[in-house]
């Protein structure tokens, strides 16, 4: 496998964040009960994020967004870094 594209890496990674993200959210108005409280619970640690309306929605993408970009651009620097040079 030769070198990734750092830019491109880290944008798939940043849209299958908020994918996920969505969809947690999504399945998380199905819950009721303990897991309800739990699963909202683990989500306001997001920064702004207070499951009311579009801008904590939008508070919780950003930071998603965020982290998920300088995760995928350090997995694949890390791998290019790694790959032997014949």
């Amino acid at each position: 496998m030769g070198k990734l594209s750092i830019g491109k890496y880290a944008g798939l990674c940043v849209l299958g964040g908020e994918i996920a993200y969505t969809a947690c959210l999504l399945y998380g108005t199905t819950l009721t009960g303990k897991a309800a409280e739990f699963h909202h619970a683990l989500f306001e640690l997001l920064p702004g994020f207070t499951w009311v309306g579009f801008g904590s929605w939008f508070a919780g993408a950003i930071s998603i967004a965020i982290w998920s970009g300088i995760g995928g651009a350090y997995i694949a620097w890390m791998h290019n870094a790694s790959i032997k040079k014949t």
